[in-house]
């Protein structure tokens, strides 16, 4: 049976991945819905002119788009389906993009509905980043000390806790 950490893991990871790669293809392409696709070409826009260092670098507004929408496609797809290390390190990107994000909305001066999801994304993110880099409980395991072939648990075991009493 897995424990309750490794199931928690799994469905943050699936879900995370999954919406990551919803929202990555939404700015690639305007197949899923051409509103949303509009309106992510309207914001970027927004987010170039507010930020003129990254004109100046040569980043438009369709380079950031689609090169965030690939990360997410990308990190999405490793959450989703890449077990171990890469997951955590995919996870750190997108970690590091939803702060970039929420940057970008705060520097164009949106209102919270806007970047709300970002908002909550960027938790989850975290939580799924500390959950899966806590290591595993072990059970504790008995410890036998044989003493003239009688088998008694250790003494700090055996010893009762402060303030009780051992009735055998």
């Amino acid at each position: 049976m897995a424990s309750p950490r490794t199931i928690t893991i799994v469905a943050l990871s699936v879900a995370l991945g999954l919406f990551f790669v919803f929202m990555g293809t939404i700015k690639l392409t305007p197949r899923l819905s051409r509103d949303a696709y509009n309106e992510m070409k309207r914001a970027y826009k927004s987010y170039v002119r507010a930020l003129p260092m990254l004109k100046k670098m040569g980043v438009s507004s369709i380079l950031l788009r689609k090169s965030i929408g690939a990360l997410e496609v990308a990190c999405g797809i490793v959450m989703t389906l890449v077990p171990g290390r890469p997951k955590d390190v995919a996870n750190f990107l997108l970690l590091l993009l939803v702060l970039a994000v929420l940057f970008f909305h705060q520097l164009v001066g949106d209102p919270l509905k806007r970047y709300a999801h970002a908002l909550v994304f960027g938790i989850l993110l975290t939580c799924r980043l500390l959950i899966a880099r806590q290591p595993e409980e072990q059970p504790p395991e008995k410890r036998i000390l044989s003493v003239n072939g009688d088998e008694q648990p250790l003494a700090h075991e055996a010893a009762p806790e402060k303030g009780k009493m051992k009735v055998s």
